[in-house]
């Protein structure tokens, strides 16, 4: 199967798009205005030492401060994993240190309140993205990725990519690592650096190092808060991170960055450089490759299947919910034929949306509930199989007896729908509002109140057009009972500029 990267660079923005047979698999942006902050390095400043939540506000220079766990602050190497999983690695933790022994993770038991002072200034680096209303988090742990390796300056550790799978291997690269980095320091063997002989790896090892060495000097010399190092743009750190020898193709229809990335490969990875190619064509190249089509789709709620069933796709701030429909399929035997059918099929495609929108958290997936355990089994063995594939770490707990699947994967950046989208002004991101029978009932609720309130035979109501109208058609019987009842004269105003949920009344 082909695999292709098509990158769409214009002065405001990046947009980059990952294809495994034609199909878009993930997609990524950054703008001009926005650029992201994982994997920039700051000097920043202890502002709030949280002892209830064990945790630091750190300010970094950044519009909101970050925010700072105690465990961030340790020499735990279980969390490296996490802080490099933006460069779509998973790795091991359990590896040899210098020494030879397996390391254990130890129990946290110093507060963070004996750890960090407020005023004090501390090297941190991005692990996640602002996220909402969420300050960015950060780590006390450095990390810098290269090529084949990444640094870890601050622990005595060696690891390798758990997606080199051959123990001979394993074992060849960890004595390479081990025979020639300096003591004191840890160094993790990216997937790309699987075969490599001991003059690449040295020869990126060198490069990083001299790289940290940078960035202790300039620490020295400037005053918190301040951005000490950032990371590649994206244009770079996709090259970096995701050009591997399954990629085919390489596309930029920008000349000059285009240009800039051939000279990045030829440095670092001069063996992939016959596969970068400019895109020349007069027609953009996400509407030629139906790329606009497939993000325009990835936006929507509902997500048809080719049987006629469909799954609906609702994201809150902190959980996703995924819901599996029969819709148009009937099957053709019986009907718990007919639902295992659909939960499989709609399989694939959650497991494809979940990677293509970037959907992190907690996600539940409510399955149509099938009779046979058997089934189930099924079901949720093919779907934990299918989530092998995705590059983002992902927890999942067994089908429950009401067909749900409970299930997490690591979020280090927005959404799609997040990137591209913003809460709608007029629902305020409720995704409905009040129909206009339910105002003009609490209209008349109001007129009631105010009467009680005042003498005045007069009660002037302002409310949206369309609610005016309603008033004026289908309930003005209700108005002229009203004013019976009350004895009042009420008149009613239109407001273009109220909204529909909106209105006021006076005397």
């Amino acid at each position: 199967m082909s695999n292709e990267i098509l990158m769409n660079i214009t002065p405001e923005e990046t947009r980059v798009a990952l294809l495994s047979g034609g199909i878009l698999t993930e997609f990524y942006i950054e703008r001009a205005e926005e650029k992201g902050v994982v994997g920039n390095l700051y000097k920043g400043r202890v502002l709030r030492v949280l002892p209830g939540m064990q945790a630091a506000f750190i300010d970094i220079g950044l519009d909101r401060a970050a925010f700072l766990y105690v465990n961030d602050v340790y020499n735990d190497v279980t969390a490296i994993g996490e802080m490099l999983e933006t460069s779509s690695e998973d790795f091991t933790v359990d590896s040899e240190q210098d020494g030879g022994a397996p390391r254990q993770r130890q129990e946290q038991t110093v507060p963070i309140e004996d750890l960090l002072k407020e005023g004090q200034e501390i090297l941190v680096q991005v692990s996640k993205e602002p996220l909402g209303t969420k300050g960015a988090r950060i780590t006390s742990y450095v990390t810098l990725p290269g090529r084949n390796l990444v640094l870890m300056p601050t622990i005595d550790h060696i690891g390798i990519s758990r997606r080199i799978d051959d123990e001979t291997e394993r074992e060849r690269l960890k004595t390479i690592i081990r025979n020639i980095k300096p003591p004191g320091i840890g160094f993790i063997v990216r997937t790309v650096g699987e075969g490599k002989q001991e003059k690449e790896l040295k020869s990126d090892m060198d490069f990083l190092l001299k790289l940290w060495s940078d960035i202790k000097d300039r620490n020295e010399t400037v005053k918190a808060p301040s951005l000490i190092h950032q990371d590649l743009n994206l244009t770079l750190r996709i090259i970096r991170d995701q050009l591997t020898p399954d990629i085919h193709r390489l596309l930029i229809d920008n000349r000059s960055e285009y240009e800039r990335a051939m000279e990045f490969i030829e440095a670092f990875m001069p063996r992939y450089k016959h596969i970068v190619e400019p895109y020349q064509h007069e027609e953009a190249i996400f509407d030629a490759y139906g790329i606009e089509i497939a993000i325009a789709e990835a936006l929507g709620r509902r997500v048809w299947l080719k049987s006629g069933g469909y799954i609906i796709i609702d994201e809150a701030e902190a959980l996703v919910a995924i819901d599996v429909n029969t819709g148009k399929y009937v099957g053709k035997r019986n009907l718990e034929d007919t639902i295992f059918k659909t939960n499989m099929e709609a399989i694939k495609e959650i497991v494809y949306q979940i990677r293509l929108r970037n959907i992190g958290g907690i996600i539940i997936i409510d399955f149509i509930d099938m009779e046979k355990e058997g089934n189930r089994d099924k079901v949720f063995n093919t779907l934990a199989e299918a989530l092998k594939t995705d590059k983002a770490r992902t927890n999942i707990l067994r089908l429950s007896e009401l067909g749900l699947v409970e299930m997490t994967r690591k979020r280090t950046r927005e959404s799609i729908v997040q990137s591209l989208c913003e809460s709608c002004p007029y629902c305020e991101g409720r995704g409905y509002i009040k129909s206009m029978p339910t105002v003009c009932h609490e209209i008349f609720r109001e007129i009631r109140r105010e009467s009680k309130r005042t003498k005045n035979k007069r009660i002037t109501l302002r409310v949206h057009p369309e609610v005016s109208d309603l008033l004026y058609d289908e309930k003005h019987m209700v108005i002229d009972a009203l004013e019976r009842e009350l004895d009042r004269r009420i008149i009613i105003k239109a407001k273009r500029e109220l909204h529909q949920e909106q209105f006021e009344v006076s005397s």
